[in-house]
């Protein structure tokens, strides 16, 4: 049972009135304002395609680049996280539950390894990396684990109990692997790791904005197609086709949505904890069960979250900013807390 299914609280459909221009002016203020200090007329002659060329690659090339790719990896772990509780009918489902954090995870670190020993002899060479790289191989490597994690439980039915307890096992293993190769990496390099494992969205560029954007029209166009679908699914098997639904079949489509969006997130920015299990609890209690506005407000509040916890953490930790996993970390557990003392 879902954290807010308990909870009679109903209102009406303005908070999707109210939030949809309050993310618009996240990212708006996040463009604005930043560890360099820049006069508001200054940024907006660069956003009509004016200001000088320092302006012109301060928000051009590093602002508006991490921005947005802050707003589709809210997207992207919000949403997943949304199907996976929905479809698995697990309360604390999030992208880790699939392995998804952890395959990319395992897949970066065995790259960045190869990479170091492989074709550069100099460990404390940082800028050699072939960091353009990463967001491709953490999004096969949670791919990977997601196809295993299916299969796995696939030989058992497929049930939502069979594939939480699968994900389990298999991001326990997963995990270990990685964690015994950064330990025993022993190299400057081990700073990169760490980096992305905190979640971060430093030196996001448009590539990345690139790289998420395929991932996100394919998922937000597919997903009111399958409105019906992810309606019956939190539903027993038994219930599911009795209303005539091909209950493996949509499960695999919803499922295979889910880690695609996770996997390329992860891939990109690292693994943001909280925001895939947090954020659909936090939308399911300000509108109810109706997924025609929960799914518009989990999107709203997962690009909000991201964007303003990585405001935060540029302006509080300055030349030193602080990674936008430990922001939404440190956000995201009061909130869940408020959730779980509603919850009778």
């Amino acid at each position: 049972m879902n954290l807010a299914s308990t909870i009679q609280i109903r209102f009406p459909d303005w908070p999707l009135w109210i939030l949809a221009p309050i993310a618009v002016l996240a990212g708006t203020a996040a463009v604005f304002m930043g560890v360099v200090n820049m006069p508001p007329g200054e940024v907006l002659n660069v956003l009509l395609g004016h200001g000088s060329a320092d302006a012109r690659l301060i928000i051009g090339d590093i602002r508006l680049p991490r921005v947005i790719t802050g707003l589709l990896a809210g997207i992207h772990f919000s949403v997943a996280g949304l199907l996976l509780q929905s479809i698995t009918r697990n309360p604390l489902a999030d992208p880790s539950i699939m392995g998804v954090s952890q395959g990319a995870t395992l897949a970066i670190s065995i790259f960045l390894f190869l990479a170091v020993y492989g074709f550069d002899s100099d460990p404390n060479v940082l800028y050699l990396l072939p960091v353009q790289w990463l967001p491709l191989v953490g999004c096969l490597g949670g791919g990977l684990a997601g196809v295993v994690v299916y299969f796995l439980a696939m030989r058992h039915g497929l049930s939502p109990l069979r594939v939480t307890l699968c994900g389990i096992a298999v991001g326990a293993v997963l995990h270990a692997l990685a964690m015994g190769i950064i330990s025993g990496w022993g190299t400057a390099r081990l700073e990169i790791v760490m980096q992305w494992l905190a979640g971060s969205l430093y030196a996001r560029s448009w590539d990345h904005v690139v790289f998420l954007l395929p991932f996100t029209l394919l998922g937000l166009l597919a997903l009111p197609l399958l409105r019906r679908t992810i309606d019956m699914l939190r539903f027993d098997a038994d219930v599911a086709r009795s209303f005539g639904l091909s209950y493996r079949r949509q499960f695999s489509i919803i499922l295979l949505i889910a880690c695609m969006l996770a996997a390329s997130a992860v891939g990109a920015v690292g693994p943001l904890i909280f925001v895939g299990l947090v954020v659909p609890h936090l939308a399911r209690f300000i509108a109810g069960r109706r997924f025609a506005l929960v799914l518009p407000l989990t999107i709203f509040l997962g690009a909000t979250l991201v964007v303003v916890g990585d405001l935060v953490g540029r302006l509080s930790g300055g030349s030193q900013e602080i990674p936008i996993g430990v922001v939404t970390a440190i956000g995201g557990a009061p909130i869940l807390l408020f959730l779980l003392r509603r919850t009778p």
